[in-house]
């Protein structure tokens, strides 16, 4: 059994890496928000990470905790979690995510937290102390996001074209480089409000298993809540850039009004996801929004290599962020 002392000193080591992976999170998935209205030219990089980080943050004012409530109470059976566990899952998720980012390649952090969490789980006490109704429900919408996102997008895209339709191309570009603001800060609102409360999971988690916090508590602590949130936005202030390249550039070539469908039909998924309390991926949620978009100009405007290898990376996420987890349930045995 730890000392209470042991215990403090691996609380607040833990709770950093968490925080650390929390701005990692807004790091690797800046390109989510911004990528769009980069390309079109709305805004410059420096203006839309800033412009991102803000709604990050004011997400904390509008969303209730129902994805951190998944997370810390719906993905593992109670009693299972430990320091070890959590830092299993910590490592895996921030070894994957610092993998991807360097490829350029968008995967999801939600899911590399996720698969984190499983691996560790089952490295201690097997799939049994997974409850499968919380695990379930996040794979599904693995596919569920993107083809929400790929819908809602083609659907805004075929709307606007028709409404439209007699109205000047450089009327329409002009009026939608506004409208993209409105679509992107919604995107930015959704990201901060889904992706934040993971991390606010994480940490509730760690705090109800070493007596800091209790399984009746109805939320977690205010500063968690309050760390969370600034983490996130200061990770997409500092942005990542290889990543917005291929989102906002390789997979299609958007105009203003099509950043505006895309980012439009990305948050309302967001939106929904939140509101059901499932930990769901924006970087899936954006590429489905983004290939629906391309597609409804012709097949050929998407580029469907660079959409199949983001795909093998959404595959791949939790399987290898769960091994590596594993790994580093084992390894912290030895340390702590």
């Amino acid at each position: 059994m730890e000392t209470i002392q042991t215990a403090l000193w691996v609380v607040v080591l833990l709770v950093a890496l968490a925080l650390l992976f929390d701005f990692m999170n807004g790091f690797h998935d800046a390109a989510n928000s911004i990528a769009t209205v980069v390309s079109t030219g709305v805004l410059k990089p420096a203006q839309a990470v800033l412009f991102a980080a803000f709604f990050n943050f004011v997400a904390i004012f509008v969303f209730h905790l129902s994805v951190a409530a998944t997370v810390g109470k719906g993905i593992v059976q109670p009693g299972i979690v430990d320091t070890h566990v959590v830092f299993g899952a910590l490592v895996g998720a921030i070894t994957w995510n610092v993998i991807t980012w360097y490829y350029g390649i968008p995967s999801s952090s939600s899911h590399a937290l996720i698969g984190g969490i499983v691996g560790a789980v089952i490295a201690k006490a097997g799939a049994g102390a997974l409850v499968s109704t919380g695990i379930l429900k996040t794979v599904a919408f693995i596919f569920v996001s993107p083809l929400l996102g790929f819908a809602l997008g083609s659907l805004m895209m075929v709307g606007v074209a028709w409404i439209f339709r007699r109205t000047r191309p450089n009327k329409v570009d002009k009026w939608f480089r506004r409208l993209q603001l409105v679509s992107a800060g919604a995107y930015s609102l959704g990201h901060g409000g889904n992706d934040a409360q993971k991390t606010i999971g994480i940490i509730w988690l760690l705090l109800i298993a070493t007596g800091y916090a209790s399984t009746t508590d109805a939320s977690p602590p205010t500063w968690t809540i309050v760390s969370c949130y600034v983490a996130i936005g200061l990770g997409t202030m500092f942005g990542g850039w290889r990543i917005v390249k291929t989102m906002g550039q390789k997979i299609t070539k958007l105009k203003p009004v099509g950043g505006f469908c895309a980012e439009t039909g990305g948050a309302l998924t967001l939106f929904l996801a939140t509101t059901l309390g499932i930990p769901v991926s924006t970087t899936h949620t954006i590429t489905g929004a983004i290939v629906g978009v391309g597609s409804t100009q012709r097949a050929s405007a998407v580029r469907w290599g660079v959409a199949g290898n983001i795909v093998w990376a959404w595959i791949l996420t939790i399987p290898a962020s769960a091994f590596v987890a594993a790994v580093a349930y084992w390894i912290s045995l030895q340390i702590f």
